[in-house]
């Protein structure tokens, strides 16, 4: 098997981004867009030792679990691998990805107890928009998978809050105004990204720049009042890195409070430029209520809450503890826990602004010491746990661990580490 050759066979299995898996010659052949049991003719692209990576060029007998993406973009942009997939395959897919990982990763065998199916289309909460000049032209779209070339497209399938209109309305304002949209090459150009949250109605719009006046400020603000209402804001956040990091550390309300306001099961919070919110409505709810399902928090429960964002799992489990600790590194999430709490009128809610290497340890050691019952809730973010964090949990022993993931990898790998069938190695 090498590069370029064209190949004949059958998929018969899944890779853990959903692509089609051939097995032959002695390896494994990854094929994005390629189905379970369907016959196809690909293409090999890169030889690894017994690993290759290949495309599709004809597909011989189509599965039945095939369907059409609704996206224009699709297989060009990206942001979604299962779109041709119909949506029951692709559960099962997402539930045979996490045992495969707890088997290959962790040397444990599970199951997937349940899987909440969600609306397939028009979910996202939050929409990221590059904004590029590309030959002289504006181009807003999508990051090409692992390019930083922009897919133009006109809407978005999966995102809510009418991304189309959106994307019109900066296509159209761009055209018409003073405000230049990044060149990648050059460095010049003000615009880099448009970064865009909605919530029942409310909209914030995060313009993403470089440093320099931006001449059109009002402008911007009543055109986007009157294409979508009173119930916005506008923040500039100013990024002059040439790393691929979108948001840069300063911002500046131009607009409204810089913040969306939700209430969601009696609990007032804000979620601002930094803050980090579930981006599917339906599922954060459904976390939400798992959580404190199986947190059975009582009166003399320590809740210590990681990787705790803008507190609101925090303040949801506070409600029956003797405290609840959230621990969070970005400021501003840490200062929207602080206000939550404030709003909400919590008294036994303690926002931590430290990394959780750095506090947990410390408050684990002082309420073990106390003779508290704690309950560790860790959602962290997609690399998983810090190796000082399983160290200091490890050593502390919580009668109880809630673990919050979006990564069946990094979960295994901890889940492994946690209870004995993984070791570290120098701590880490």
């Amino acid at each position: 098997m090498k590069k370029n050759d064209l190949l004949t066979g059958f998929v018969d299995s899944y890779g853990s981004e959903g692509e089609g898996v051939i097995h032959a010659e002695g390896g494994s052949v990854f094929v994005p867009y390629a189905i379970k049991g369907e016959k196809i003719t690909y293409k090999i692209l890169k030889v690894k030792g017994n690993i290759a990576f290949g495309k599709v060029e004809e597909i011989l007998e189509k599965s039945e679990k095939r369907t059409e993406p609704r996206c224009p973009v699709f297989s060009k942009c990206g942001g979604c691998n299962l779109q041709h997939i119909k949506y029951d395959e692709q559960l099962k897919i997402k539930s045979e990805n996490v045992k495969n990982c707890f088997k290959k990763i962790a040397h444990i065998e599970t199951e997937a107890e349940s899987v909440f199916p969600s609306a397939p289309y028009g979910y996202r909460n939050k929409l990221q928009l590059p904004v590029r000049t590309v030959n002289g032209k504006v181009v807003l779209g999508f990051f090409r998978s692992n390019s930083h070339d922009v897919v133009p497209t006109d809407e978005c399938a999966i995102q809510a809050g009418g991304a189309k209109k959106i994307i019109a309305f900066f296509k159209k304002f761009l055209q018409e105004n003073d405000l230049s949209a990044y060149d990648e090459a050059t460095k010049k150009g003000l615009l880099r990204h448009i970064v865009v949250r909605c919530y029942d109605g409310e909209y914030l719009f995060t313009l993403v720049t470089k440093s320099g006046k931006i001449n059109c400020v009002n402008r911007l603000i009543d055109g986007l009042i009157e294409e979508f209402g009173e119930k916005i804001s506008v923040v500039r956040n100013i990024n002059d890195s040439s790393s691929n990091v979108i948001l840069g550390d300063k911002s500046e309300v131009l607009y409204g409070s810089g913040f969306i306001r939700i209430c969601e099961e009696g609990v007032k919070y804000e979620v601002g430029t930094y803050s980090f919110m579930q981006v599917n409505n339906e599922v954060k709810r459904k976390i939400y209520e798992d959580v404190v399902s199986l947190g059975d928090v009582k009166e003399n429960t320590v809740v210590i809450d990681g990787y705790s964002g803008a507190g609101v799992m925090t303040s949801m489990l506070s409600r029956h503890a003797k405290k609840a600790y959230g621990i969070e590194i970005v400021k501003e999430a840490s200062l929207a826990a602080e206000k939550l709490k404030k709003d909400n009128g919590i008294s036994n809610m303690f926002p931590v602004c430290a990394p959780c290497e750095e506090a947990l340890p410390k408050i684990l050691a002082e309420e073990k010491a106390n003779g508290s019952e704690t309950l560790l809730v860790l959602d962290p973010p997609r690399k998983g746990v810090d190796g000082s964090v399983i160290s200091s949990v490890l050593s502390s022993l919580p009668e109880r661990i809630i673990y919050v993931s979006c990564s069946p990898t990094t979960l295994a790998r901890d889940a492994g580490l946690l209870i004995g069938t993984l070791k570290q190695e120098n701590g880490k």
